[in-house]
């Protein structure tokens, strides 16, 4: 059984998110926050939960300084971003402050229900439709700039170079929001393999967490680089 809490000030939507839980994580207990205030004392009572599901526009706390804060006091409780924000600059923001996943409120409700079981099965969900859209560096709001600072920005040809055919169709996927088992089905590989690629692009970027190889990669670069190196 797991433990939910969801925050979001709209009744509404934490009724329908409430029974998009429930139909397809029976069991699963449940609790709700309408504010910031209410959801750090709901955590500061008991912070036994297996995912935070945070909206970013709470009425006491806006944009990534929700979720910065809550990252800062409960740093070892799992969130998740669940907003109606769907900028790439914020998506990756809100990775590179420690969110797990990032759900837009748009998200049809049966890859809603996906999204959630493959957060608590331990793998990052980054929105496919959002993360396929081309990086605007002059897009990023102050708060996620503030975000992603001490990240490398986009890798260089040489660097990208350095990987493997195998580790840039990883990268590829990555940086569309792929999980690990969606890799390993779409390049017919096993998922510790993608894991064994995942840490060598890693090193070869030298950047520490997926989320920094996803802000390092710039995807014209990348399919340029894959393209060439297919051709040899």
């Amino acid at each position: 059984m797991h433990s939910l809490m969801v925050a979001d000030d709209h009744p509404l939507f934490r009724d329908a998110i409430a029974a998009v839980i429930q139909s397809g994580l029976p069991g699963t207990e449940l609790r709700e926050a309408d504010c910031f205030a209410a959801l750090a004392s709901a955590l500061d009572a008991d912070d036994d939960v297996d995912l935070v599901l945070l909206d970013l526009n709470l009425p006491d706390a806006s944009a990534l300084d929700g979720l910065r804060e809550l990252r800062r006091a409960f740093p070892a409780v799992p969130v998740a971003v669940l907003s109606a924000e769907s900028e790439r600059a914020t998506v990756l923001g809100a990775l590179d402050l420690g969110a797990i996943g990032y759900l837009p409120k748009s998200t049809p409700r049966p890859d809603l229900l996906a999204a959630i079981k493959q957060i608590l099965d331990g793998q990052i969900y980054l929105p496919a439709e959002i993360m396929r859209r081309p990086a605007e560096a002059s897009s990023a709001p102050p708060a996620t700039q503030g975000a992603t600072q001490g990240v490398t920005g986009p890798a260089d040809v040489g660097a990208l170079e350095q990987l493997t055919v195998k580790q840039l169709e990883v990268l590829s996927l990555l940086i569309r929001g792929a999980s690990n088992k969606v890799i390993a089905r779409e390049l017919d590989i096993a998922e510790t393999t993608v894991k064994t690629h995942v840490s060598a692009i890693l090193k070869k970027l030298g950047v520490g967490s997926r989320v920094q190889a996803i802000l390092a990669a710039d995807e014209s670069t990348l399919l340029a680089c894959l393209a060439r190196r297919r051709a040899r």
